[in-house]
């Protein structure tokens, strides 16, 4: 299979697009990429450290605050297209894929208009602008949530999860010693993001010391940002601090309950692996879509949720301490975890792509 894949500005794209070309490469070993990014994100680093061909258009989101910016945005945008299908054009794919973000349209759009397949694939349970915009120039937009169903053609649009929830399945679990954790204890994992959040981070230098004396632990992985910050203090011996963990599927393989944001990709980890969670979305990311991911778990009851703003004094260690001790609740989430789960969701994709490729749609 030859193949375009566009994706960018975050892992929250990044990664699902990874997952979708390791799914490919395992089914069709001799198969041929370009990867399509912005010349400044994230995947200009990502994608080329795992030998995958990396080509990059200058792109820009608009802005709304200074909108004299929007000339340049609009001339690198009608750039892109001819960028795009040049590209295209002497790659020649079978399918050209989108998996967000704003680096997608010129993609997607010219591969459409010279008559190549496309795919697009949504990992929010709130569609991004770039996605919903470019439903009308795609075969076919696979979903991670039923409740982002409704904003896609009936027609065009499957229930296909999130890629990366099968690559999260596949990893070893972590051994709890080799973190200096407790084989026998459970196991509270807290997590702010790679590059950490900062208001939470402060509210849990305080909160960390009310788990002292409890016979669970608590792991608290800050974010390279937060960390000097929240190690600077000290912390009851049940609590551990890290800046960073790589793979930390490994880790929640061992959890018994997990604090975090509610980005897609967590989120699809959180329910491919059955983890119990508090959810802590943050406001501060385009059209509060966190907040509306957390939301489809927590109306399914496989999730319970504290918004940022309500995070007072207590709040956080009562809810943790309250659930750890319920494993009734926990076994409860778990089940209904396991209710929203796409089997083999990177699978799913493929197939999909397969029937699309061969006009089977």
């Amino acid at each position: 299979m030859r193949v375009i894949i566009s994706a960018g500005g975050t892992g929250g794209h990044i990664y699902p697009a990874l997952a979708i070309i390791n799914k490919i490469k395992e089914k069709e070993p001799n198969s041929e990429f370009l990867y399509i990014g912005t010349h400044n994100r994230m995947e200009k680093d990502i994608v080329p450290s795992k030998g995958i061909p990396f080509k990059s258009i200058e792109m820009y989101g608009f802005n709304k605050k200074h909108l004299f910016k929007n000339f340049k945005t609009v001339r690198c945008l009608f750039k892109a297209f001819q960028d795009c299908k040049k590209m295209i054009k002497n790659f020649k794919p079978d399918i050209v894929i989108g998996v967000g973000g704003y680096v997608t349209v010129p993609v997607i759009m010219s591969a459409k208009k010279l008559g190549y397949k496309t795919f697009l694939h949504e990992q929010n349970a709130l569609p991004g602008k770039s996605n919903r915009f470019l439903s009308k120039y795609c075969d076919l937009i696979g979903v991670s949530f039923e409740s982002s169903l409704k904003y896609f053609p009936s027609g065009k649009v499957v229930m296909t999860g999130n890629p990366c929830s099968e690559d999260a399945l596949k990893v070893p679990s972590v051994v709890k010693s080799s973190l200096g954790l407790s084989v026998n204890k459970k196991l509270v994992l807290i997590v702010m993001g790679s590059l950490g959040a900062g208001r939470v981070s402060k509210y849990l230098e305080d909160e960390l010391l009310k788990f002292k004396n409890k016979n669970y632990e608590i792991l608290f992985v800050t974010g390279k940002s937060s960390y000097d910050e929240v190690a600077s203090h000290s912390y009851p011996d049940n609590v551990k601090v890290l800046p960073f963990y790589e793979g930390l599927t490994k880790v929640m393989k061992k959890t018994d309950l997990m604090v975090s944001r509610a980005g897609a990709s967590t989120l699809s980890e959180i329910i491919a692996l059955k983890v119990p969670s508090i959810l802590i979305p943050s406001p501060y990311v385009a059209n509060n879509h966190q907040y509306l991911n957390a939301l489809d778990l927590v109306n399914k009851k496989a999730a319970v949720m504290i918004e940022e703003k309500d995070l007072k004094d207590g709040v956080l260690f009562s809810k943790v301490d309250e659930l750890i001790k319920d494993n009734k609740k926990l076994n409860q989430m778990r089940d209904n975890l396991e209710k929203m789960q796409v089997h083999d969701s990177a699978t799913v994709i493929y197939d999909n792509l397969k029937k699309i490729i061969n006009n089977k749609f």
